[in-house]
């Protein structure tokens, strides 16, 4: 099918609504349908295993913008998905959480499974699909953003691995603040470490967001990262935030009882995270907004605030 692009604008997202004057978190990557398993007893190999099964919007970076429209950020969200029903589907779903959406059409859409376990552990299987063709992004898709956020998943194909770092180049000429997270140690060793940082130093992030396994796979005391500030997720151990003058904070986390579903908390994190930093709140105030943000996610299937997933559009079980 012929590619389209879709730069539809609506409330309470439009230009109207945010006038070029105003500010707004971008955020530029995948949005596709994520199919999440939860397991109800331990996986029995070659066997049936009693599950309840949810399909729901999926996509790092587009949890993020929702998640960050959610608590009132205004968000616009970059990306591409196929030129198909479920494509409509996902791009309706996220402008209903007040989103903005400016994305390319063309292809097929892309989806990615996710098993989680009885502990609330997930493991994933994604097919970006479409999500992975992002190319040629228009700049003027950059208009009225103050901070641009990209997941490294952006980073796994070509050609959205150079669509991206063009456009973050291109957003870092407008004095666009740009921030990053490392996303996937399995992403990272299928990448290899020399190249990833290659990308690191192309993008050249303010802020560095990394989960404490993703963050042991390179050296964040290197030079690479020396004007940056780091945010190393631990679970429920404390946030350790790194000052581009060497100095480090740790953050204590609140423990959340009865967790099902680890998936999307670290986008929520950063979603918190950024939309405290647009509101122009300081660091620790952002890394506990953060917190409070990923702490919702965790007893709901996927990236969803409670338990009625309204993120989900069928479920099985």
């Amino acid at each position: 099918m012929a590619e389209a692009s879709d730069t539809r604008d609506r409330d309470p997202a439009s230009p109207e609504a945010h006038p070029d004057s105003a500010r707004l978190l971008g955020v530029v990557g995948d949005l596709v349908e994520d199919i999440v398993i939860w397991s109800q007893s331990d996986l029995r190999h070659a066997t049936d295993n009693p599950s309840r099964i949810i399909r729901t919007r999926g996509g790092s970076a587009a949890n993020v913008a929702a998640l960050a429209a959610h608590t009132g950020t205004p968000t616009r969200f970059i990306g591409r998905v196929g030129d198909d029903a479920i494509g409509i589907q996902l791009t309706e779903v996220l402008e209903e959480h007040g989103v903005e959406v400016r994305v390319q059409r063309a292809g097929r859409t892309g989806t990615i499974v996710v098993l989680v376990d009885r502990s609330g552990e997930r493991t994933m299987f994604p097919d970006r699909g479409a999500a992975g063709e992002l190319n040629e992004i228009p700049h003027d898709w950059l208009e009225s953003l103050r901070i641009l956020h990209a997941t490294s998943y952006s980073f796994a194909t070509e050609p959205a691995a150079g669509a991206t770092l063009e456009l973050m180049a291109a957003a870092r000429a407008r004095g666009i603040e740009l921030t990053l997270d490392a996303s996937s140690t399995g992403l990272l060793e299928d990448l290899g470490i020399a190249t990833y940082l290659g990308f690191v130093a192309a993008v050249r992030p303010t802020v560095f967001f990394a989960n404490a396994s993703e963050a042991a796979m390179f050296d964040l005391d290197s030079a690479l990262f020396a004007n940056t500030l780091t945010i190393v997720k631990h679970g429920s151990e404390p946030t350790l935030v790194g000052a581009p003058d060497g100095t480090q904070v740790a953050v204590p986390v609140t423990v959340v009882d009865d967790v099902r579903d680890a998936t999307g908390a670290g986008d929520a994190f950063a979603a918190g995270f950024l939309g405290a930093r647009l509101a122009g709140q300081d660091v620790i105030s952002a890394v506990h907004a953060g917190h409070a943000l990923a702490g919702a996610v965790l007893r709901s299937p996927g990236a969803a605030l409670d338990a009625a997933n309204p993120q989900a559009f069928t479920t099985s079980e």
